[in-house]
């Protein structure tokens, strides 16, 4: 199960740097009023404005300067040249030194170099200084995820689980939220399991806007982990999970109907999921793990399978079905060969 970076924390918002930069200039400048409506231009265009002004202010030495180019390019995905602007100002912006450890973990840019990454991310915990304070619990959150994951360093869950905790801050919606989720995984895969731990830190999670803990938590009251069953709330949390775009979710719920004999409701929503099975894209588009976007798809793409391959729900299709059966199990072999070994026990 491989984690996400966290995203780059704003010190007051979440807004891209072409908003950040037009703050900047709009006191300065009549020619930036441009970026007050956008719309009325191409993305092109936006970033163009943006990176010609942004080089006057290198010109003009402003030392925020170079961290705002390398987060355009950043932002852009132009990862090569975000690394460069980065380097530039890592040794004066906290900001800068973040990303940089974010790139080297993840190999965004250059080729990957996770001791440096975890280098970067100890600096930034350790440091006193009142310009790393908004990135103290994001950070805390990655040098965790490296120990928990032995990547730039040894495994040490226990650590791992120190550094969540402080950068989870007792639910704190404006710490880590992925540390919050990451506690609630955490808690689930040790050993012994901690059940309780686990549903209180992502219901943490869930309330601070999870849509992976969100999920989670659904299936915790579908089968009475960590807490008292109960199906109202199970189907509560999968459902909004689901419309948020969670697929673990949604590969709950198309088992959930199957389970309930509701065939044609698993059928036609499996078919929907199904058709989208870019699990780097979702991943993008949702925050999620793709760990979890593939099982999820997996079950949805089995479940397929059996409906077509019985006619349950929709008109029977041995060809499909092989195709939909030969689908679950490159996205997810494990996931595709538990659900055979519970449908030839006559299971499902």
């Amino acid at each position: 199960m491989k984690l996400t970076s966290e995203p780059l924390p704003q010190e007051s918002s979440t807004e891209t740097v072409l908003r950040t930069i037009s703050k900047i200039h709009s006191i300065e400048s009549e020619a930036i009023k441009w970026v007050a409506c956008p719309q009325n231009y191409s993305h092109a265009f936006l970033v163009a404005r943006a990176e010609e002004l942004v080089n006057k202010k290198i010109d003009a030495g402003e030392p925020l300067a170079y961290f705002l180019k390398g987060q355009l390019y950043f932002e852009e995905g132009w990862y090569e040249d975000a690394l460069l602007q980065f380097e530039q100002s890592k040794d004066t912006d906290f900001q800068s030194m973040y990303q940089l450890g974010v790139m080297y973990y993840d190999g965004l840019g250059t080729p990957p170099d996770p001791k440096k990454g975890v280098e970067y991310m100890k600096k930034i915990v350790s440091s006193d200084s009142p310009k790393a304070r908004h990135l103290k619990f994001a950070a805390a959150y990655n040098l965790g995820r490296a120990y928990w994951e032995g990547c730039g360093t040894e495994i040490l869950e226990k650590e791992a689980e120190r550094l969540w905790l402080i950068a989870a801050d007792h639910g704190n919606p404006k710490a880590s939220v992925k540390a919050q989720s990451a506690l609630g995984m955490l808690y689930s895969a040790t050993h012994p399991k901690d059940l309780k731990k686990a549903f209180f830190w992502h219901s943490e999670a869930c309330g601070n806007g999870s849509l992976e803990s969100q999920g989670i938590l659904g299936l915790m009251y579908l089968y009475g982990h960590g807490v008292r069953k109960n199906l109202k709330a199970a189907l509560e949390c999968l459902n909004q999970a689901s419309d948020r775009g969670d697929v673990y979710a949604k590969g709950h719920l198309v088992e959930y109907y199957y389970r309930r004999k509701f065939f044609t409701k698993a059928a036609e929503f499996a078919k929907r999921i199904t058709e989208n099975d870019n699990v780097e894209q979702i991943a993008k588009d949702t925050d999620c793990m793709p760990f979890y976007i593939a099982k999820g798809l997996a079950m949805a793409s089995f479940y397929l399978a059996r409906c077509l391959q019985l006619g349950l729900g929709t008109k029977p299709d041995e060809a499909a079905a092989k195709i939909y059966y030969s689908k679950a199990c490159n996205l997810d072999p494990a996931v595709a060969a538990d659900l055979e070994l519970t449908a030839n026990h006559g299971r499902i």
